[in-house]
């Protein structure tokens, strides 16, 4: 039901207060006191530093306005930034924004105190006690999606703002499979046999030699020798480990194959380790038909040591638990799989794609692949989080693209699959979780904005490949300089780029001005500029801790 329908006052000048107005009468008041005493807080004591923070691990806020639609959108409406763990309404944050918000919060909840809406709030209360009953069918399964942080930018799930079906067989299949496929990480046996492959002490000596130059160039840094030892297992599993398969070489002759694009019946023996589609590569040379069987089981990729996205991911995920790394093996409904590692120093999971080599850049699918994202599952042997919010930056989009499952199914379903799975895990372990989750669903809230190394398409797979899955990226435009009839007659060309003004000059040509360094670039790798406003300091360079490659840049004369 909309905010207006209630007979919201503040529907047009507070999309957040306008969405809290949209719970039931009883959620409603109990978080509008609690919003109401932070803001009072404030107000009455400005400058006392205890009122102007909010833990987040805080039982109040954690149970009180966490779970509840538009309760944090109002407090970051107020002013509130996001911090490590805690909200923070900052010095330079504008009290007349916090006072309005506030006066809005207190009129909504005045007139329903006042019980000036006695027939909506019997209508919404009947709507709440429908929405919280699940269907039959879900009943009988035991699998979901994860606890979804309300819908970003505030604004409110609609399912019937498209065609959407209870439950999607596939998410409910893949749910099944994956739940059950992630605790074959956790054999000791399978791990011992993980670490026999890796290179531990050589990856950790690599590894130290990175974090001591880091820590001179950035002695406050907070990453950590776990940090810099997996950046050195991304890259040692992708450079030095595993292969990628377009297609395989002829068994027979050694020539190259092609895929017929069909499915051969697996046998048993690759049925044993999970292959349950063949792939039929031929050979024209020898008129030979190859087999390619997709194994699906992480001990005999670390035998064959190929395959694609699918088998990367599995074999890397069963490498960072065998390194003592917390780890999810994360899908994405649009066609891939990566992983993401807990990061104890960062108190955050890290995204980690092996196939592409790249840590921490969750925005890499949508902005530089230009993926159309909806649904994004991690699975771990302790929880299913829906964390497809951390990779996404255009969350209106998003919202729009899913409905494939109702998302007070989806939410219920994961919230019992969870608990199930969490009965054997210690009280202390429970809170943890509990912890992580409440940092992990605040960050979902606000949409992240693209770092450089996101912007780029897909680098694993054939070109043909790529561009048939439409991971290529952006096009970029290269600059080339041609002389005009004053160069050509003085015979030169004089360019110069000024840092500080990020333009180019062109004083052989009437001191002809271009913005921005990269549209005067021909080609470039791994290049993006820099503003250090603290240090008053501008540079150009690829950053040392996390894109380790070399530099290239490039400009181009006719």
């Amino acid at each position: 039901m909309a905010a207006a329908a209630l007979g919201s006052s503040s529907d047009s000048t507070s999309p957040a207060v306008a969405e809290l107005c949209q719970n039931t009468l009883e959620t409603f008041l109990e978080a509008s006191k609690l919003l109401l005493t932070y803001a009072d807080n404030i107000l009455r004591n400005p400058n006392d530093e205890k009122y102007r923070s909010i833990r987040i691990g805080n039982t109040a806020f954690s149970t009180r306005l966490l779970p509840v639609r538009g309760a944090v959108e109002c407090l970051f409406e107020m002013g509130f930034e996001e911090g490590e763990t805690h909200l923070i309404f900052p010095k330079k944050a504008s009290v007349e924004q916090l006072q309005k918000i506030r006066d809005l919060i207190a009129i909504e909840r005045s007139s329903r105190l006042d019980g000036s809406n006695k027939s909506h709030k019997e209508e919404l209360s009947q709507q709440s006690a429908a929405s919280t009953q699940l269907p039959t069918t879900q009943s009988s399964n035991p699998n979901g999606l994860t606890q979804h942080a309300r819908n970003s930018q505030g604004q409110p799930s609609n399912p019937s703002s498209a065609p959407m079906v209870i439950a999607d067989s596939v998410i409910l299949q893949v749910l099944r499979s994956n739940m059950q496929h992630v605790l074959i990480y956790e054999n000791l046996a399978l791990q011992e046999k993980a670490l026999a492959c890796i290179p531990v002490q050589e990856l950790k000596r690599r590894s130290q030699e990175k974090l001591s130059r880091a820590r001179k160039l950035d002695k406050g840094t907070n990453i950590s020798d776990e940090d810099f030892l997996l950046l050195e297992l991304l890259h040692w599993f992708k450079e030095e480990f595993f292969q990628w398969v377009n297609d395989i070489l002829c068994s027979k002759c050694g020539g190259h194959t092609k895929s017929r694009g069909e499915a051969l019946f697996p046998n048993d023996d690759e049925l044993k380790w999970g292959a349950n589609r063949v792939e039929d590569h031929y050979c024209d040379a020898c008129q030979f038909s190859n087999r390619f069987p997709r194994y699906n089981n992480p001990e005999k990729l670390l035998e064959t040591r190929r395959g694609r996205c699918g088998e990367w991911a599995n074999c890397f995920t069963l490498c960072c638990r065998a390194l003592g790394f917390e780890a999810r093996y994360v899908w994405d409904y649009t066609d891939h799989v990566w992983t993401e590692v807990y990061s104890p120093s960062q108190q955050r999971w890290l995204h980690c794609d092996a196939c592409e080599d790249v840590c921490d850049k969750p925005l890499l699918y949508e902005i530089g692949w230009g993926k159309k994202l909806c649904y994004v599952i991690a699975f771990s042997k302790d929880e299913v989080v829906d964390v497809t919010w951390r990779y996404s930056c255009k969350h209106e989009e998003v919202i729009s693209r899913r409905t494939k499952i109702k998302e007070e199914v989806l939410r219920e379903t994961i919230n019992g699959l969870n608990k199930q799975r969490q009965m054997s895990v210690s009280e202390n372990r429970r809170k943890e979780l509990l912890q992580r989750i409440i940092v992990e669903l605040v960050e979902f809230i606000s949409p992240k904005t693209p770092k450089p190394g996101e912007l780029g398409g897909r680098i694993s797979g054939s070109v043909a490949w790529r561009v048939a899955r439409g991971e290529m990226g952006l096009e970029r435009k290269e600059t080339m300089f041609i002389p005009s009839e004053k160069e050509k007659i003085s015979k030169q060309l004089h360019l110069c780029y000024n840092i500080v003004k990020d333009r180019y000059v062109r004083v052989s040509n009437n001191n002809q001005t271009i913005s921005g360094w990269e549209n005067g670039v021909w080609k470039m790798e791994s290049m993006f500029r820099k503003v250090e406003t603290d240090w008053n300091m501008i540079k150009l360079f690829a950053p040392i801790m996390i894109f380790l490659v070399p530099l290239k840049l490039f400009w181009k004369q006719n």
